[in-house]
């Protein structure tokens, strides 16, 4: 019989080496764009200036005002300043009490929700929200708007959610859930749903707390929860003195 305690900590020295391995996210140095309808900058360019062992990928959206391609890339440093000052992820101690039998409820395969992210101004972007995560915690119904995705083709629900522990507790601006897209494969009418746990001890701090570079979704605001949620991912220790943004 598998030891959740064993299982959770696992996974946490897991999330450690993605975060710095030499894609990590704490490698990320720099991440740019062309101009809407513009060419990709050509990688000898965006080179400049770093060691040839660097790595370097490409990457491209659509265009907040006009829906055109931008063409992007990325630089990731293994001797970038978040790599050098990194200490640790501070993660929870594992609760079973946030295990959570819910639903996913299909609204409606088509809608979209606007979403803020953390480098936009301000600005919105409108991601796919087919359905919502409903559970209920001490008597309340609770209904979080969770994005589709499809991450290495595997389709998933991309919960971004803030609650009260966040810049107390945990990161501030919120958190990150991925979970396993339940309605995948089934065939759900609008209002139609389908059962799945949700595990809050595997929210993750957002990539945009291992790199300035990075930017995430903010939650929503119907994804921010009147509670505290102490599983998961707390935040990120970095060394005294050393600051994403300075």
């Amino acid at each position: 019989m598998t030891n959740p305690n064993e299982e959770h900590l696992a996974w946490a020295q897991s999330r450690r080496d993605t975060v710095t391995a030499a894609q990590g996210v704490l490698s990320l140095v720099v991440q740019a764009w062309a101009g809407a309808g513009e060419p990709e900058i050509a990688e000898e360019v965006a080179r400049e200036g770093h060691p040839a062992e660097a790595g370097f990928t490409r990457l491209e959206r659509p265009d907040l005002e006009t829906g055109e391609v931008q063409q992007g890339y990325r630089i990731w440093r293994t001797d970038s300043p978040a790599q050098r000052a990194f200490e640790a992820i501070e993660v929870y101690d594992y609760d079973p009490a946030w295990v959570v039998e819910g639903r996913f409820e299909l609204v409606d395969e088509e809608r979209v929700v606007p979403i803020e992210h953390l480098l936009d101004g301000g600005a919105t972007r409108e991601l796919p929200v087919s359905g919502d995560l409903v559970f209920t915690h001490e008597g309340q119904e609770i209904r979080l708007a969770a994005v589709d995705a499809n991450y290495g083709g595997q389709s998933i629900l991309h919960l971004v959610f803030a609650d009260q522990s966040n810049g107390v507790e945990s990161y501030g601006t919120g958190r990150f859930l991925l979970l396993e897209h339940p309605a995948a494969g089934a065939e759900l009418a609008a209002g139609g749903s389908v059962s799945l746990t949700i595990d809050f001890n595997r929210a993750v701090v957002p990539p945009c707390g291992f790199s300035n570079q990075m930017n995430c979704p903010l939650p929503p605001l119907q994804n921010r929860l009147p509670f505290p949620v102490r599983a998961g991912e707390r935040t990120v220790r970095f060394a005294e003195g050393f600051s994403l943004h300075a």
